[in-house]
Parts: C-alpha cells; sequence; structure tokens
C-alpha cells in the first residue's frame, strides 16, 4: 500500500520516516512545468527526475531512503510511488493532490497552471 499524504501532512510523513534515512521529495514533473511552479526544499532532499525516465535513472534513488513523490495533481506520482514500492523501495508515499493541492495548502505564492 501506498501512503497518500496531503502537502499540510507532509511534514508530520516525513518526520515519521526520518528514522530510516533522510528524506526526500521526487518531483516526476516534465521541465517545463517546473519552470511553471516548483516547491523550495525544507526538511528534505528535492530531486527532479521526469517520470518518463525513472526506470533509466533509478539508480540514482536510494531503495531504503524514505521517498515522497509529487506531480501536477497526484495520478503520475502516484504511478511513480507504485514503481518504486514493486522495486523494493521500502518507504514510499505519494503527495496527493500534487504541486496544485501545495499551493492551495502550503504555499500560495507557488502558482497553479
Amino acid at each position: 500500500m501506498i501512503d497518500q499524504v496531503r502537502p499540510q501532512d507532509l511534514a508530520a510523513w516525513l518526520d515519521h520516516v526520518r528514522q530510516f534515512g533522510s528524506p526526500v521529495v521526487l518531483d516526476v514533473r516534465e521541465p517545463h512545468e517546473l519552470q511553471m511552479a516548483s516547491i523550495q526544499a525544507d526538511g528534505f532532499t528535492l530531486l527532479t527526475i521526469p517520470m518518463g525516465v525513472i526506470p533509466p535513472r533509478l539508480n540514482e534513488l536510494d531503495p531504503q531512503q524514505p521517498i515522497a513523490c509529487l506531480c501536477h495533481h497526484g495520478g503520475r506520482s502516484m504511478q511513480v510511488a507504485s514503481f518504486l514500492k514493486g522495486r523494493g523501495f521500502a518507504h514510499v508515499a505519494n503527495i496527493a493532490g500534487g504541486i496544485n493541492a501545495w499551493s492551495a495548502e502550503v504555499d500560495p505564492t507557488v502558482p497553479r497552471y
């Protein structure tokens, strides 16, 4: 099962999984989307790897490290989270609602698109 974490609850999830390693937020959006809206790393490492290149770049991720996946609305990030979980990644979450919800719940300065 993949944890579904709302942006407003991400800090609590990160605190919960920090015992397993330094947490990562994996933004799987495309480069043009990152130019429109991005989040700031706060208490986590921010990695940006587009969904389509996750498989060939899988070795850049640590299967023991907690990873919360982020996209626009939560669909692509859920697919990536499931992919990671299926490959033995132990602590994976989907940021439900994506960066759109991040703007609404955490940081209204993040543009919505």
